[in-house]
């Protein structure tokens, strides 16, 4: 196969981690940013102050959006090229595991903003739970330099 071919079949890789991650941050911030709505709505009904502190859990699921950024840039720098089937895969499964953390992350950020509209408490307790679904992207982000690291040539 063609050099060039073979590069370019390896950066399928890159993008897939980027756009699915993306994907999953969309849609883990829409989820979040519908509940957060409703519940400053019902707070407008109830002549209650809206808390503006709901804007932490719509934006959370976006940080998925940056480590497949950051793993779109390490498949591009690896000199893997010619075990391009592991840095399609890392990109493609290590988005998808992004993008589902995002997701999950913005259906916690929903139940977040919804409590923390009806008690106006546990801003901290809310923000560590969503931090623990956090750690799922960086535990893939990472375990997936390691499936590149591993697809490298070794020098000999």
């Amino acid at each position: 196969m063609d050099a060039t071919l073979i590069t370019s079949l390896g950066k399928i890789g890159s993008a897939g981690a980027l756009a699915l991650a993306a994907i999953g941050s969309a849609a883990g911030t829409g989820v979040a940013a519908m509940a957060a709505v409703g519940a400053w709505k019902k707070c407008y009904e109830q002549n209650k102050a809206a808390p503006f502190m709901l804007v932490a859990f719509i934006g959370a699921p976006l940080s998925q959006t940056i480590y497949g950024m950051i793993l779109c840039n390490k498949i591009i720098a690896s000199s893997a090229t010619e075990s391009f089937p592991a840095l399609i895969a890392a990109g493609v499964i290590g988005g998808t595991a992004m993008a589902t953390s995002a997701y999950m992350q913005g259906k916690a950020g929903a139940g977040c903003s919804v409590a923390l509209a009806e008690t106006g408490k546990g801003f901290g307790n809310y923000l560590m739970a969503i931090g623990v679904v956090e750690t799922v992207a960086i535990f893939v982000l990472v375990f997936m330099f390691k499936v590149i690291a591993a697809a490298a040539p070794v020098a000999g």
